[in-house]
């Protein structure tokens, strides 16, 4: 965890994070924010993002374990929720950090939490004094979740939000996880990203793992779309993009130390026509064949 965002929080103003699939054409994001202002008014309010693909929990997960370690200790309201109105339930976590993470139990929060040390504690959302006075069946952003964040921020007990519940019967998440063989690491694609860098559900040491001594610069020979349909791509294993020549492909590890396909200054998810959940395996490129050496002259007569 960055040491900026261990910093100690006494004195300091109460910190909340929003993230969610509301978009900014509509007002749903800033009636999330004017709802913790006005609950507690001291907070300090960051926007991770309102741009997760609709009703994409996993991609809302990703956002959110990347964002988590850089991220003051505070409360973080995260809401990709399809099942709203439905008998899913609103929780809050309490992290081995220290912070709080209030939400829907689908998934969505369990890896920022794994994260921020693991889970402590959770508390589901149902005492009424901390949500607002008429809930809708259509936006708890607005009516469980920042309120019971505001509450939160503003020193409220977890305990007072509702009744515990056993961490192990939270709803978990479909998260792939590589296949790490000698020699060869197979991926899934999982999200594809505003440049169209393709990052795949392998972090570094799963490649460094199944590709021992790997160095920059290797050449790395990458199938992508599975055995039967997919197509073959000699990549570079590349400390940054600058690396290669502009439009060509690299293999490296992303800020946030996942295994990514790229190209430079250019779309790896276009070029190479790459969906989300497309397998990707990896492997060694065969060195280029050595030049057959030239015959020995025949010995002049004599």
């Amino acid at each position: 965890t960055p040491a900026a965002a261990m910093a100690s929080t006494k004195g300091r103003a109460p910190f909340v994070s929003l993230l969610s699939d509301f978009g900014l054409r509509d007002p749903s994001a800033g009636i999330m924010r004017a709802v913790v202002s006005a609950i507690c008014p001291e907070a300090r309010i960051v926007d991770i993002s309102h741009g997760v693909d609709k009703f994409a929990i996993r991609d809302g997960a990703l956002l959110l374990w990347s964002a988590a370690p850089y991220l003051p200790v505070g409360v973080h309201v995260a809401v990709v929720d399809p099942g709203v109105g439905t008998a899913r339930q609103g929780i809050a976590i309490q992290t081995a950090r220290g912070d709080y993470l209030v939400g829907p139990d689908n998934g969505l929060l369990r890896p920022a939490a794994a994260r921020l040390g693991g889970i402590t504690a959770v508390h589901l959302l149902e005492e009424p004094r901390f949500a607002l006075p008429d809930i809708s069946s259509s936006f708890h952003g607005r009516d469980v979740f920042a309120p019971a964040g505001a509450h939160l921020a503003g020193g409220t007990d977890l305990e007072e939000l509702g009744r515990a519940v056993d961490p192990r019967r939270l709803a978990d998440l479909e998260w792939p996880r590589p296949e790490i063989r000698p020699n060869h690491l197979r991926a899934q694609a999982i999200y594809l990203d505003s440049f169209g860098n393709v990052k795949l559900s392998a972090l570094t040491g799963d490649l460094e793992t199944a590709l021992p001594g790997l160095r920059f610069g290797e050449q790395l020979l990458l199938r992508a779309g599975g055995a039967r349909s997919g197509r073959d791509l000699r990549v570079t294993y590349a400390r940054t993009f600058g690396d290669v020549p502009e439009g060509a492909p690299l293999l490296t590890a992303d800020s946030y130390g996942r295994v990514a396909l790229s190209v430079h200054q250019g779309s790896a998810a276009d070029t190479f026509g790459i969906e989300l959940d497309s397998i990707v395996d990896v492997g060694r490129a065969a060195p280029p064949a050595r030049p057959a050496a030239p015959p020995h002259p025949a010995a002049p007569p004599r």
